[in-house]
């Protein structure tokens, strides 16, 4: 049974390995730029994390590993464009590296190619797999949207967010491992706790990034932290802030979120408010309930060398990146 980082520098590894054209030069940088600047190779990883609990030939579910980790790219590239995002991992976004319309068509390569890496999936499971897949790379456009429609609106319920989140974020991560226990030969019943798993843990995931973006450390947390403040995003903790504040507070958040004051100060006045209600608290114990929520599906599932995931599982309450 492989660890965490064991599977991590497998992943690594199949990465350098992967035949990325040289020409034209620019839609191809671009990718090999992106695949090359770190990152935690979380959902390629939890594929092969859920599918050593089933079986022990690993390398039938490494292509399909690395085309999830491919499309999950594919979806920063173009995210980091619609949110108008600097950084990505501490250094520069492709669109501002290069251009947005580079980093458009090498993102749509990038989905193209993730799909080239997913046929690699025994025939047995093919069919399974691609459908899947096809559903949650959907999934993840709707949510994609949903997040920008709430730019637009005024009112959004913590469930319309939280539904959101499953779709743009969490989704992926439960795909992830329900095609590696698949591909590992599970039961339907396996399967779809180990989706539930990753479900669970995806909005855990997700409402951390949030807390992240407000309390994080610059250095470590790798993007410019208060990006979300800046960008007026509907957040678990604005959204939070706004069920718990008194009229006076919920009118004043809402004008910072709806005002082009110097945004250095704006950024000052909502962190004062989320201090004030306790937000940082609050985030963390809904974090503890999906937390929670995702172990006792990862309990359900039958087999061994499960330990790994309940390690990710914790890691998740701890991180700073």
């Amino acid at each position: 049974m492989l660890n965490i980082k064991e599977l991590y520098c497998i992943v690594e590894d199949e990465i350098n390995s992967l035949k990325i054209s040289k020409s034209p030069k620019n839609l191809y940088d671009p990718i090999s730029y992106i695949m090359n600047i770190g990152g935690k190779r979380m959902r390629a990883i939890l594929l092969l994390l859920s599918n050593q609990i089933f079986s022990k030939d690993l390398n039938l579910a490494l292509k399909p590993a690395i085309g999830i980790e491919v499309f999950h790219n594919f979806t920063l590239i173009h995210d980091d464009i619609m949110d108008n995002a600097p950084l990505r991992r501490g250094v520069s976004t492709i669109h501002e590296k290069w251009d947005a319309n580079t980093a458009i068509l090498s993102g749509d390569t990038m989905m193209i190619q993730s799909y080239q890496l997913m046929l690699n999936t025994p025939e047995k499971y093919l069919s399974e797999v691609l459908n899947l897949f096809s559903d949650t790379a959907v999934s993840v456009c709707e949510g994609q949207q949903f997040d920008m429609d709430f730019e637009d609106v005024q009112q959004v319920t913590l469930q319309e967010y939280l539904d959101m989140i499953e779709q743009k974020t969490a989704i992926l991560l439960a795909t992830s491992l329900k095609i590696g226990a698949i591909i590992g030969g599970s039961s339907k019943e396996d399967a779809n706790d180990m989706y539930e798993f990753g479900r669970n843990i995806g909005i855990a995931f997700q409402i951390k990034d949030d807390l992240l973006d407000a309390y994080g450390d610059p250095k470590k947390f790798g993007k410019k932290i208060g990006g979300d403040i800046d960008a007026n995003k509907k957040t678990f903790l604005f959204l939070k802030a706004l069920e718990l504040c008194s009229t006076t507070d919920k009118e004043k958040i809402l004008k910072l979120f709806d005002s082009k004051a110097n945004l250095k100060n704006k950024k000052n006045q909502v962190m004062d408010l989320y201090d004030k209600y306790e937000v940082y608290e609050v985030s963390n114990t809904k974090i503890l309930y999906y937390h929670d929520l995702a172990i006792k599906h990862l309990n359900n599932v039958s087999g061994e060398n499960k330990e790994p995931l309940y390690d990710f599982a914790n890691q998740l309450l701890k991180r700073e990146v």
